[in-house]
């Protein structure tokens, strides 16, 4: 024993308590203690937060003294408010104890068991321990406030609300609302307890609502809504305030399904969640069925809402589904269907991206045994088919089909949605088919729409969409083979749909537009003027029915035109064509479309406005050219620029044929500029990220840091994109370059609203473009299907446009396929036997092309002999040997004709651009460095061994002034890093090896290495400011592909990009033999004086020149005109 008890005291520690369910099952603030020796004396412990256990921790201490009573009290009470208490809250337990009871358990922790509560006994974890004075006065049992009825009232509330609880009946909570009432009363507005008040209230009334013993839920909502209005952000009772309205209105919902209600719900659990600690009581609460479960299930159920107020909801509702929820591939599927409905409504890219990437996830979170997994699979494939129509890209196409077809193995026969996978595994093989033109894609397509529609009988709810589809199956094998029964067919299934479309139904527009469509082509055939004002009427009804940003008004306006196009051909009213334009312009221009349609639109305008000589042909290829630009600006990586450049049928005459389209206009300026803008498109845009802002940096040197560094962040996001093959990761890849690319293009409209800097990155006026003939006039051969010209822009004054009358597309096109024979053929000839075929080839260049131009450079321009020209050709000039266009005669006084090269120092120059851009470098010169890299001896399966490089190597370096830092990189050393290296360390550069033009993938050409290939996009990634000159002595280094000539994407061309202003190339295979005498006869002329040590790239050309006529005795004429010059 400890005793006498004489002047002493007991320290009490509340430790923890657990099983602590409340009476009322209403969700406590929190829990306390209270210990009572004397009816005016208590302790309150702190207000302990519940865990999910029903468990709380104080370890709280109260101090009792031996001079009270031998017994007392401790109640466990729950608090429904965490700031200012109203009443005493709510008993859990209570229990009675003497001093013996607690001596008796010494200085160890112990249990005491209250009695059971909905049949579990809660329990307290007390320690005790003797000490003989009292330090802490905070400790000790204090007189309790004065009692007042407020509290009493609430106590009062709290118990008989409890009462009714457990006994059900509806006596006890009609007291328990009465005490509650009578509390509100006393607590008016402005009163420090009205919350609390208001909740205690409203709760004990919601409780009677759910059990069916009270009505008036709006009522109680108020109630909830006024509460927790009092409790503002930071408030420690916002949390129970805003669980309680979502109770409420969930409620409200389940009994009146009121959307705004179960919507308002959702936004309260997204602003509580947080507010609710892990492993809390209240957490576990808001967490289970009844809580936020039951907000996610029913907001799932809600119908598509694509407005900006239903996004929000979506978003919220994923939100609350946090990974491993198992309702979140639900509200990942919704949110990606609203996206992708609002895209279709307004157009922004970025929904669809979102779209896309969250119904990935969709996909793959849906559970095993899910009743239709096939219908994830198709949300994502129809969201991929969007994006296809919008950007073009053929592998989203390919997914959706692969998808649709995954879709369709998990709905055999008898699934009630198998006619659905049906008809979308047609529409995508219909989308593919216009792009690919694969019979049997189209033919499949129909097969399965006919399958459908044959499981849509009469009365079937997705009867009408079904018609529809089959019809624009049928529409466009029609419009491909021209088969005459699909059209008529095609019309009856449209009309059939349209009679069973509701009114109001969201793709009525679509079916509209294509039935015009079809009557429109039937009109053509039958001129029954009923088909085509029939099709007008339903462009028309297509175009009021739609918000003017929608993105189906570039289709209706689409359809319009055609319908329009086909009556004035019949009957040639200009009012007709007119409006036929007009709509063929409002369909480019609109805003929510994406590229591709509005580029096939727009391209169409072009071409009518040509058939029918409108004056809009001009302005058409400039939208066209605009969009162009754009639609290409999309793509990251290089590579996938120039898929774009190449999907579009026709696309690459564009630049020539609106340049052929402003010369016929008597419109010469405009032509260089359009020709521009159109060619090289592929190194402008990449150019544009490393354009140099020197004269920016002055004026706001803020904006030039940023533009800087947006453009080194889009560069490095196209570069790393490039990499990337998982399709998921692809699709953030590409959304990141996005809005990058976003960010940089606003960075730029900012430096354009700078006075001086308005066309800052704008497509160049002819007057800049005037910069490149600055040393000599640059010939610029446009061959276009309107008309094949030259156009000379001089240094100075207007252009001069030069007709070529006797030579068209055609002839160039014949012309180049027979140099590549008689080149063929040459390379298998005795070197001096004569190359006729050859000879004869070039004359036709001197007659046909060259010999008007050289007329006017001499009689009109008056350029003396000997002066610097740039070659500029474009499409099928790109692929002739213009530089040795040669008459091969001979006067009477037996001297000969001069060649176009005894007149004049000919370059090339891949465009305007490009060769100003080369001039501006030429600035910032450093000290020279020469590096000549060989290769003869390439690995296994690499080629041939090249004898002559290893000779060739050593002769360059003893023609090199000895001035120069001169390095020689040959055999193991001539990999594909070191030739990097050297690359980016020196200003001149000789390379001798094998040289591949890849015909397929250009930006795949390479010279062969030892180890790896150097490809053209290794190359082009460098950016190597300094250097100067290169020596291609390589085989296919200064020839484009076929594909797009006009982009002018060889191993040359991509050698200046990176740097080099001056760059000697070749056409077509080169002997290596043979090119030494070449090689020696340039670095002769080049470096000479030698002892002067003067290494100027700007004579590249005239040593070239100089060259190729020193060696025709030794050298063949193929191997002589193989090498060009490029640059400055």
């Amino acid at each position: 024993m400890y005793g006498s008890l004489e002047s002493r005291y007991i320290r009490l520690d509340v430790i923890s308590g657990k099983s602590l369910q409340v009476p009322s099952e209403r969700i406590p603030a929190g829990i306390y203690i209270s210990i009572n020796d004397d009816p005016r004396r208590c302790w309150k412990s702190v207000i302990s937060v519940l865990s999910s256990e029903e468990s709380a921790a104080w370890g709280d201490t109260v101090t009792l003294s031996s001079q009270a009573s031998h017994a007392f009290s401790v109640e466990i009470r729950a608090s429904y408010e965490a700031d200012r208490m109203l009443g005493s809250g709510e008993v859990i337990g209570k229990f009675a104890l003497s001093w013996d009871d607690l001596l008796n358990h010494g200085d160890e922790p112990f249990d005491i068991s209250f009695p059971p509560v909905h049949d579990v006994h809660p329990s307290l974890k007390l320690k005790t321990a003797f000490v003989h004075t009292c330090d802490d006065l905070d400790s000790v049992l204090s007189d309790s406030l004065v009692d007042c009825g407020i509290a009493r009232d609430t106590d009062a509330g709290h118990a008989q609300f409890a009462k009714y609880v457990k006994s059900k009946r509806v006596s006890h909570l009609h007291t328990a609302v009465e005490h509650f009432q009578l509390v509100l009363d006393q607590c008016p507005v402005g009163h420090p307890d009205h919350a609390a008040a208001l909740t205690n209230l409203a709760w004990a009334r919601l409780q009677g609502y759910i059990r069916s013993d009270l009505q008036d839920i709006d009522r109680i909502t108020s109630l909830f809504r006024e509460a927790l209005a009092l409790r503002p952000q930071r408030h420690p009772d916002r949390s129970i305030s805003l669980h309680n309205l979502a109770i409420a209105l969930s409620w409200r919902y389940d009994k009146k399904s009121t959307a705004a209600d179960i919507c308002e719900a959702a936004q309260l659990y997204h602003e509580l969640l947080p507010l609710c600690p892990e492993g809390t009581y209240h957490r576990s609460i808001v967490e289970g069925p009844d809580g936020v479960d039951y907000v996610i299930g029913e907001c799932n159920n809600l119908p598509t809402d694509a407005s900006e107020e239903g996004i929000y909801l979506r978003r919220v509702v994923l939100e609350l589904c946090p990974q491993g929820h198992q309702l979140r591939h639900s509200a990942l599927d919704n949110l990606s269907w609203v996206l992708a409905t609002r895209f279709e409504q307004r157009g922004n890219i970025d929904d669809l991206d979102d779209s896309i990437q969250i119904s990935r996830e969709a996909v793959s979170l849906c559970p095993e045994g899910h009743s239709d997994p096939a219908y994830y699979l198709n949300n994502l494939a129809s969201s991929l088919k969007l994006r296809f129509d919008h950007q073009g890209k053929p592998n989203d196409i390919d997914e959706a089909i692969s998808l649709y077809e995954e879709a369709l193995r998990l709905r055999p026969v008898g699934h009630e949605y198998r006619d659905v996978s049906l008809d979308t595994i047609g529409g995508a093989l219909v989308k593919r088919f216009n792009k690919c033109k694969d019979i049997d894609d189209i033919t499949r397509a129909i097969s399965l729409r006919r399958e459908a529609l044959k499981l849509c009988t009469h009365g079937h709810p997705r009867r009408d969409i079904t018609l529809h589809n089959l019809a624009l199956a049928l529409k466009t094998r029609y419009e491909e083979l021209d088969v005459s029964e699909d059209l008529n067919e095609a019309i009856d299934l449209f009309r059939e749909s349209l009679g069973l479309i509701r009114l109001d139904h969201p793709e009525r527009h679509v079916i509209l537009f294509n039935l015009s469509s079809v009557l429109s082509s039937r009109f053509t055939h039958t001129q029954k003027n009923e088909d085509v004002e029939e099709a007008i009427t339903h462009c028309q009804e297509s175009l009021a029915a739609l918000p003017s940003l929608h993105p189906g008004r570039c289709m209706s306006h689409a359809w319009l035109q055609r319908a329009y196009l086909s009556r004035y051909r019949i009957q040639h009213n200009p009012i007709d064509l007119s409006s036929a334009i007009e709509h063929f312009r409002q369909s480019s221009i609109h805003p929510t479309e994406g590229f591709p349609r509005r580029i096939r639109v727009a391209a169409d305008w072009a071409l009518q406005a040509e058939i029918y000589q409108h004056e809009s042909a001009l302005e058409a290829y400039q939208v066209c050219l605009e969009l162009f630009d754009n639609h290409v600006m999309t793509r990251s990586s290089i590579i996938s620029r120039r898929e774009a450049a190449t999907a579009f049928q026709g696309a690459q005459s564009l630049p020539v044929d609106a340049a052929s389209c402003a010369i016929r206009g008597d419109n010469i300026r405009r032509a260089v500029e359009l020709m521009e803008q159109g060619r090289g498109q592929q190194w402008s845009l990449a150019s544009r990220l490393k354009t140099p802002v020197e004269d920016l940096e002055p004026a706001n040197p803020k904006l030039a840091h940023n533009y800087l560094e947006l453009s080194k962040l889009v560069s490095n996001a196209a570069q790393s994109s490039a990499t990337i093959t998982d399709r998921a990761s692809a699709d953030l890849a590409a959304t990141k370059y996005r809005k990058l690319t976003e960010q940089w293009e606003a960075a730029v409209a900012e430096i354009r609203n700078l006075q001086a800097f308005s066309r800052f990155l704008l497509p160049p006026l002819y007057a800049d473009l005037q910069a490149a003939a600055r040393h000599g006039p640059v010939i610029i051969l446009v061959a276009s299907q309107y008309s094949c010209s030259a156009v000379i822009v001089p240094t100075s004054g207007d252009p001069h446009h030069v007709p070529l009358p006797s030579i068209a597309l055609a002839d160039l096109k014949t012309l180049k396929d027979r140099f590549t024979r008689a080149i063929r053929h040459a390379s298998r000839m005795n070197p001096a036997e004569t190359r006729t075929d050859l000879i004869v080839l070039l004359r036709i260049v001197w007659h046909e092309i060259m010999l008007p131009i050289v007329n006017v450079l001499e009689h009109v321009l008056k350029l003396k002999r000997r002066s610097r020209i740039w070659l500029c050709p474009t499409a099928a000039f790109t692929s002739i040997p213009l530089h040795a266009a040669n008459p091969f005669q001979t006067r009477p006084d037996r001297s000969k004709e001069p060649r176009l090269e005894d007149l004049y120092i000919c370059s090339y120059t891949p465009t305007l651009s490009a060769l100003i851009r080369s001039r501006q470098m030429m600035k910032r010169r450093v000290t020279p460095s020469f590096v000549a890299i060989g290769q003869g001896q390439p690995g296994t399966g690499k080629g041939k061994a090249l004898s002559a490089v290893d000779s060739e190597l050593e002769l360059v370096h003893e023609l090199v002034p000895a001035t120069a830092n001169r390095t020689t990189i040959s055999g193991d050393a001539a990999t594909r890093a070191g030739a990097l290296q050297a690359l980016e360390e020196n200003t001149w550069v000789h390379l001798a090896c094998h040289g591949k033009q890849d015909p397929t993938q250009p930006y795949k050409s390479h010279f062969v290495m030892r180890d790896e290939h150097l490809t053209l996009l290794d190359i082009i990634d460098r950016d190597i400011p300094h250097a100067e000159f290169a020596f291609l002595s390589a085989c296919h280094t200064a020839v484009g592909d076929e594909k797009t000539p006009d982009e002018v994407i060889h191993l040359a061309a991509g050698l200046q990009f990176s740097g080099f202003k001056s760059v000697v190339g070749t056409l077509w295979e080169v002997d290596d033999a043979v090119a030494q005498h070449v090689v020696k006869a340039f670095y002769t002329y080049i470096f000479h004086p030698k002892e002067v040590g003067v290494m100027d790239p700007t004579k590249a050309a005239w040593a070239l020149n100089c060259a190729t006529h020193a060696v025709k005795k030794e050298v063949p004429l193929e191997q002589r005109i193989v090498f060009i010059h490029i640059g400055v």
